[in-house]
């Protein structure tokens, strides 16, 4: 067990900053190209079933830009509360939409407005009326305690300098016996200090 781990010491607002640009990229131009893959063949490569992805308006599809599949852990069930962290443009929050149905609820917290508006785009033109987005931090998410059977993320918490406060954030939101569908980067070996601190490795 790792006893003494030291904090990065990149900026936490600086580092936001770089990232809300980044992925205002991949939401107003998905078809500009970028060092990571987005889009369709992308979710397919990640297990997402193609009648899944064509099920999505292309707003949402697009600008898919996730690390893995929340729901290789399994559907949600109709009439849950889901919220999805990071939930960019929609892709993974409107599944959930359409898995909990009329009686269940999502609500994606992102960081980045043209995210925000491009997943908002999405939910209307599909008509659904049971999921709202809402800006907000990983860290800090605007959700009531205790209120969600489900909070999943796809490609985020990596991104968070402090993913203990983020996991501490999960905890709060979720009802007891609730659950958590996490897909994200990990890796095997230690993190070398100077690449922890240094921002553009961060956000690149």
């Amino acid at each position: 067990m790792v006893t003494n781990v030291q904090p990065s010491a990149v900026d936490a607002d600086q580092l936001r900053s770089q990232i809300r640009d980044k992925y205002s990229e991949v939401a107003r131009e998905p078809e500009k190209g970028f060092h990571f893959h987005t889009g369709s063949s992308l979710a397919v490569m990640l297990g997402y079933s193609e009648e899944r992805v064509k099920a999505l308006p292309s707003s949402a599809v697009d600008s898919f830009a996730g690390t893995g599949n929340p729901f290789e852990f399994g559907d949600m069930k109709p009439g849950e509360l889901v919220v999805d962290i990071g939930s960019g443009a929609g892709f993974d929050a409107l599944q959930s939409a359409l898995q909990v149905g009329p009686l269940g609820r999502v609500i994606g917290v992102d960081m980045t407005p043209a995210m925000l508006a491009r997943a908002q785009e999405s939910a209307d033109s599909m008509g659904l009326h049971n999921i709202e987005f809402r800006e907000g931090l990983a860290e800090s998410l605007p959700v009531e305690d205790g209120t969600a059977d489900v909070v999943t993320s796809n490609g985020v918490i990596n991104l968070t300098p402090d993913k203990l406060g983020v996991l501490k954030e999960i905890y709060r939101v979720l009802k007891p016996g609730g659950r958590a569908q996490i897909a994200d980067i990990t890796v095997q070996i230690e993190v070398p200090q100077s690449a922890k601190d240094d921002i553009d490795l961060w956000s690149g």
